[in-house]
């Protein structure tokens, strides 16, 4: 009964813990002018710290009558009630047991993108009833696996309340990923192991505290560009029915539709201060009273654009720059949309964080052996200064990666050149055509050894890569024991073994673990490879050599002409050691062993002649990608400058001085 500002609000005694509820929203009806009310909808809270039940598409949850001709120009007088969620009053008391975040570095980050569900769901090691829950991936099994590959941080796919699509209902799928956000504050009961309503607060909080005390950050995948509601077709579930015109974006010329920038049908508000207020209080409670450490903002692009377009000045980045909390947190941005100029790699604000697409692309191209990439290459594995070098950000602003959940896992990419995603009832259309891989000479599986060999050494330098790389690593779930979905590049319905870890492994895949492990354990003893500022190109602190050289295979230093000749594929780096410009955390200047990459994106094997040190007698060799056996070699042994050493066929070496 009680409206303040624009908040309406009321007191309603003798409320506690357990207690379900909904709201019911008094007001005009009128879509052509952007107003959808309808009190026969029971709505959920967008503040709701949990929700009880799921959406029914059997009852009737639209405002409109479905089966009138006018669609939903139309007015449903029917209660929803039992078709909804509801919100649920959670006690908020929880012993955290003096849990603090690791607070790791990003320099020193390795981040691992995971499924709460699909990590655990088939893991021999956990009991059945945990499996697929919040409470299995903190299980010891899973805790275990996590701290001996040696991530820092794990990025969950979103695990904010979601809805599953009615199509996806009717085919028997479920929106496995979670790209379809209900409510910003309520954890998906679906991953809870206890049944018993509310409890996945409690679970997710234990989850919390668990990763916490192994020294691993948890980082959320959030969905704040668009809601589950959809277009004007769509259910009214929450924010439609409270007041649509303030929490989505439409068209000036067409109030009844919605700005679509997202895919899904409806765009989020942010131009509106009550909008920005819930998001920023989500974003708050999340960090305060959940205790996790950063988000990856899906499709950020859309959060920042103001009505000329996207502006990375916009009111969204100022308020989380502003905020004393959400300020300190590991902010990431997906820096893209769907709408007119919604690309905006490099152009986000200081402070945050970005999947870079660009090194993605580029490091695919090169390891497939297309014509002029070396060039870019040489950006991407020096942390992009292009796109982060001259606006008060660093290397850390670039999250490598070479897959992600949306598109191929690593074996994938290097087993198939066509899409097979005919799971997902869609006739095989939906998905990106443009994946930039290659199937090494045959699609599909193979029994053929020499295509075998050929794709693991391609999976061990595409990992090589990435880890060699200054900025962030971030690793896609299970390429590390490789992780097939079969083709499909986008399994987001997939909630069944395409999806899901096979814990199952063969020899194969172990070795492949072990090399990764090895790859991540080199990257925290070398600062060489994890920089904090980039490189400068001229000697630096009192060095005999450039901080960095790019070399030709016969060891004389390349020209800017051949790394523009489109046919030139190979190429070292060497990074001197005492080039390096931090400090420790006892103001000491960094020093690093010089390192060496040797890398060969031509179809035969290249013999590279080792160049000259800054006063070592040598060079020792710590990864071969051809040699899978943890990828150490030599025994030791060192090679000198003016030696050669072959390296294979889309293969990599890293060797350090002695």
């Amino acid at each position: 009964p009680e409206r303040t500002q624009h908040v309406w609000h009321g007191y309603l005694p003798g409320i506690g813990p357990g207690q379900l509820y909904g709201y019911r929203a008094y007001g005009p009806y009128e879509p052509l002018n952007g107003h959808r009310f309808n009190p026969n909808k029971l709505l959920i809270d967008p503040y709701a710290r949990a929700l009880v039940g799921q959406a029914n598409w059997d009852e009737p949850i639209h405002g409109y009558d479905p089966d009138d001709a006018k669609a939903d120009l139309s007015f449903d007088d029917r209660d929803s009630a039992r078709g909804v969620p509801k919100g649920m009053v959670v006690d908020p008391a929880f012993d955290w047991e003096g849990d603090r975040s690791p607070e790791t570095p990003l320099n020193n980050s390795v981040i691992y993108e995971v499924h709460v569900r699909g990590f655990t769901k088939q893991h021999p090691d956990i009991p059945p009833e945990l499996q697929g829950t919040y409470a299995g991936l903190a299980h010891p099994a899973s805790i275990e696996y996590l701290t001996r590959l040696g991530v820092t941080a794990v990025e969950l796919l979103p695990v904010h309340e979601m809805l599953d699509d009615k199509r996806l209902c009717q085919q028997g799928l479920s929106n496995y990923w979670g790209y379809n956000t209900t409510n910003f504050f309520a954890p998906a009961a679906r991953y809870s192991s206890n049944r018993e309503a509310g409890e996945e607060v409690t679970e997710f909080r234990r989850m919390v505290k668990t990763l916490h005390q192994a020294g691993i950050e948890v980082i959320l995948d959030v969905v704040y560009n668009h809601t589950s509601e959809g277009d004007e077709l769509g259910p009214t579930l929450s924010f439609r029915g409270i007041d649509n015109a303030v929490y989505y974006l439409l068209p000036d010329e067409d109030l009844r539709s919605y700005v679509n920038r997202t895919g899904t049908g409806n765009t989020i508000n942010t131009r509106h201060p009550q909008v920005l207020q819930l998001i920023m209080d989500s974003l708050r409670y999340w960090i305060e009273e959940m205790h996790v450490d950063g988000f990856r903002f899906d499709l950020a692009s859309a959060l920042g654009r103001e009505a000329g377009g996207y502006d990375r000045m916009a009111s969204f980045f100022d308020v989380i720059h502003q905020d004393p909390v959400i300020s300190r947190a590991k902010v990431i941005a997906e820096p893209w949309d769907i709408g007119e100029g919604g690309y905006q790699v490099g152009n986000f604000p200081v402070r945050w964080s970005e999947w870079n697409g660009k090194y993605r692309d580029t490091v695919r191209g090169f390891w497939r052996g297309d014509d002029g990439q070396s060039a870019g290459m040489a950006t991407r594995l020096t942390g992009s200064s292009d796109l982060y070098g001259n606006d008060g950000r660093s290397p850390t602003a670039s999250i490598n990666f070479v897959t992600a959940h949306d598109g191929y896992t690593l074996h994938d990419l290097v087993t198939y050149e066509k899409k097979y995603n005919h799971a997902n009832g869609e006739r095989n259309r939906d998905g990106n055509d443009y994946n930039i891989s290659w199937n090494s000479g045959v699609e599909g599986e193979t029994n053929d050894p020499d295509i075998i060999e050929l794709r693991e050494r391609r999976k061990r330098t595409f990992l090589a890569t990435l880890f060699w790389s200054q900025g962030v690593p971030m690793l896609l779930g299970g390429d590390e024991i490789s992780r097939t979905q079969r083709g499909n590049n986008n399994a987001y319905a997939q909630d069944n073994q395409i999806s899901w870890f096979d814990w199952n492994l063969g020899e194969r895949q172990r070795t492949l673990l072990s090399f990764t492990r090895r790859l991540i354990e080199l990257r925290k003893e070398h600062p060489n490879l994890r920089r904090k500022s980039f490189f400068f190109g001229r000697p630096f602190n009192g060095s005999a050599l450039d901080d960095l050289n790019w070399l030709r295979p016969d060891g004389e230093d390349m020209t800017s002409e051949e790394f523009a000749d489109p046919e030139f594929r190979a190429f070292s780096l060497r990074m001197v050691g005492d080039a390096i410009e931090e400090l420790d955390e006892t103001g000491e200047l960094v020093t690093d062993d010089t390192l060496l990459m040797l890398m060969n994106a031509n179809r035969r094997a290249i013999n590279f002649t080792l160049p000259g040190n800054n006063g070592g007698s040598g060079w020792q060799v710590l990864i071969d990608t051809n040699r899978p056996a943890a990828g150490v070699t030599n025994d030791g042994e060192c090679l000198a400058p003016g030696d050669h050493y072959f390296v294979a066929s889309y293969g990599a070496v890293l060797m350090r001085q002695t």
